[in-house]
């Protein structure tokens, strides 16, 4: 099943991409790739939503330290800032997993976008810096995640949150593998059995490995060789992550789609890339969730390339980015006020 059309390039892209750099040789070292998007990628990324940060005023940034094994990790923690400075006052809680192919990217690339949901949605955030492949392979981002995610459900009280008014988690490519698995994690975890996760916010998510689709999907699964030249992101550098993340294909813990059910999930929001290798798995995702009785919404960019909202903020098209994801929190938080039923 092809969907080629939704590769066609977008015009007003296609106007710009002559300004993208070249990307890195195919065999460029992970750890050359991390330095070089810290470096030139993430302050780009914060040129573009700087100008549309709240006040600093509006809300408190701290970053934490938490244990974990074999180290720690940093927890950056976003709260609002109350209305009335005497009243005490609760939020609903996001949960952020960063994207990078689990090898580069950190808590910086989303800060921005992130702070301003904070107050727009008046929502407490939680931004976990966990550590990365090579030097910490697989699967010792997850387990990173997990526990940051466990210590921020146990200290909701010290985040100014209620996980009654909504406990989502999220994240971008990587960081949307992560919570695909998480979902999954959380729902057979008695940890969490009275700490529900709510929502789950799937921006552009890579939730099955190339070598481990099932022979029934594969003919839905055509965007990996569709757009292997795709810019910004393609085939080689799929693989790359993978090879780096150095995860079994079929693990679930690497391939989310191969989870034996998805039944009983918390609801999903995707969006999902017409020019992406992954388009096609996202779109399948989205299909098995919601027959397996998962409430989703979906929001599909033709024409654009994996994280193409970065490189250019201001087309029609990353500006519709934006404000989708801030209608898909919406969604999911409306779905948390439905499905709790009794105050943490």
């Amino acid at each position: 099943m092809s969907r080629s059309h939704l590769s066609a390039p977008d015009p007003e892209w296609t106007a710009l991409q002559h300004k993208l750099p070249p990307p890195h040789p195919a065999d460029a070292d992970g750890v050359v790739i991390r330095e070089a998007f810290a470096k030139h990628v993430i302050p780009h990324i914060q040129s573009i939503y700087q100008k549309r940060l709240p006040p600093d005023s509006d809300y408190k940034v701290e970053d934490r330290t938490i244990p974990v094994d074999g180290g720690e990790i940093t927890l950056r923690c976003l709260t609002p800032t109350p209305a009335n400075a005497d009243s005490v006052s609760t939020y609903p809680l996001l949960y952020w997993m960063h994207g990078g192919g689990w090898y580069h990217g950190n808590i910086h690339m989303d800060d921005y976008t992130l702070r301003i949901l904070c107050v727009e949605f008046q929502i407490s955030i939680v931004n976990v810096e966990y550590r990365l492949a090579p030097e910490y392979p697989f699967p010792i981002s997850l387990e990173d995640c997990y526990a940051g995610l466990k210590w921020a459900a146990d200290n909701a009280s010290v985040l100014s949150a209620s996980l009654a008014k909504g406990f989502i988690i999220g994240g971008l490519s990587a960081g949307g593998n992560l919570t695909a698995v998480i979902a999954h994690r959380t729902r057979d975890d008695p940890f969490f059995a009275n700490k529900k996760i709510t929502g789950q916010l799937l921006m552009i998510p890579a939730v099955v490995h190339p070598d481990g689709v099932p022979e029934e999907y594969k003919s839905e699964l055509t965007s990996v060789e569709e757009n292997q030249d795709a810019p910004a992101f393609n085939r080689s550098d799929l693989y790359k992550c993978y090879s780096i993340l150095g995860a079994d294909p079929k693990d679930p813990r690497c391939s989310p789609l191969l989870y034996p059910s998805h039944a009983n999930l918390p609801p999903a929001y995707l969006q999902v890339c017409g020019m992406d290798p992954l388009r096609d798995e996202g779109l399948l995702y989205e299909k098995v969730l919601r027959e397996a009785g998962v409430k989703t919404r979906i929001d599909v960019y033709p024409g654009v390339p994996h994280g193409f909202h970065w490189a250019f903020g201001h087309i029609s098209q990353a500006l519709k980015y934006d404000q989708d994801t801030k209608y898909g929190l919406r969604w999911l938080l409306s779905q948390s006020a439905l499905s709790v039923k009794s105050p943490l």
